[in-house]
């Protein structure tokens, strides 16, 4: 690359950072946005005592009996209800359990459908059976786990990460450039001396750049204030976050190639973000899936990039372990640039 070529494609990728960071929202959506969404679900799914069951026991002969054995238990909220108004408790959601005392046992009565349903029944089972004599033949003991890393935070972290860089790549790039259509200025750009490669590259450039803020930020942050461990290489994790960077940059491109208005640009970043959002283990992981379904989910470019975060951030995995994911990246990447460019229209 020449001299003058070389301060041309600096002057297009300062021009592009000064645009970038003079809007607020730009800032807010792609550098403070992913912080606020790890802290409110850290919150959420924060480490809390077993919770206790809802469950109502109509009022009869042994219903008196039956609360106090579950009262003692201690991980029951028990209610003595008429059974009218305890199977309508049952319908709302209100209990996840109604208990019918009879002459020699019990009934249960729960929604199959609610997991909820089936460990209170469980559970209450377990507790009365036990007070009515029954001996457990096995001894056992039981171990709560909650350490760094195992933790749903510990999980969620590369999984928002990887969200962050998707939506950073088609938003700050697709949208960006149809709007720079819309308003008229590939068209004036095209009149300058300006190299059409160096154009897109510098788009790419400031991707590349925003992700070490964004990466970076929002690791150290999840660290310090949340406990995640980072158990690989910084380089390493940065590395797949780049390559992520630019793979969604180049589909950002391939999706505002021709695209002459916002709504429609919008459209298509909504119709490809949203099935990876929801099935790319971003806040579950893709073994829920059905096995028929592994396949289709595995090549998506998403859950290729947080599957490769989570390995090398959680267990310390290497970048060679992780040729195949990072192969999936690249090949989205490359060929979602090559087409984007190819199809591109400037004017």
């Amino acid at each position: 690359m020449t001299n003058d070529r070389w301060r041309a494609f600096v002057a297009l990728c300062d021009a592009r950072f000064r645009e970038f960071f003079r809007e607020s929202e730009a800032i807010f959506w792609t550098f403070v946005f992913p912080v606020v969404l790890t802290v409110v679900l850290a919150i959420a799914f924060r480490n809390r005592p077993v919770e206790s069951f809802a469950v109502a026991i109509t009022e009869g002969p042994r219903s008196g009996e039956l609360a106090a054995t579950l009262g003692a238990a201690g991980r029951f909220d028990v209610r003595l209800l008429k059974e009218n108004e305890a199977k309508n408790a049952l319908r709302l959601g209100k209990v996840a359990l109604v208990i019918l005392p009879g002459a020699s046992g019990v009934e249960y009565r729960l929604d199959p459908s609610r997991p909820e349903s089936a460990l209170a029944r469980h559970e209450a089972d377990a507790a009365l059976q036990r007070a009515a004599g029954r001996a457990d033949a096995l001894p056992t003991k039981q171990t709560e786990v909650s350490e760094p890393g195992s933790r749903y935070i510990d999980f969620l972290v590369p999984g928002l990460i990887g969200l962050g860089l998707m939506n950073g790549g088609m938003w700050g790039v697709g949208f960006n450039l149809v709007d720079m259509r819309i308003k008229k200025l590939l068209k004036r750009l095209l009149a300058t001396p300006m190299r059409r490669p160096d154009f897109m590259m510098a788009q790419m450039t400031l991707r590349l750049a925003a992700m070490f803020i964004e990466v970076g930020f929002l690791l150290v942050f999840a660290r310090f204030a949340l406990g995640v461990p980072i158990l690989g290489s910084w380089l390493a994790i940065f590395a797949v976050g780049g390559l992520g960077a630019l793979a969604f940059g180049g589909i950002g491109i391939l999706l505002a190639s021709r695209a002459q208005r916002i709504e429609t640009v919008m459209g298509l970043m909504n119709v490809v973000s949203m099935p990876m959002t929801i099935g790319s283990g971003v806040f579950f992981s893709v073994e829920r899936f059905p096995a028929m379904v592994q396949p289709l989910v595995r090549v998506l470019p998403l859950t290729a990039l947080i599957d490769a975060l989570r390995a090398v951030t959680l267990e310390g995995a290497t970048l060679g372990s992780q040729a195949v994911p990072l192969a999936i990246l690249s090949g989205w990447g490359i060929v979602s640039f090559v087409v984007g460019v190819r199809l591109f229209r400037w004017n």
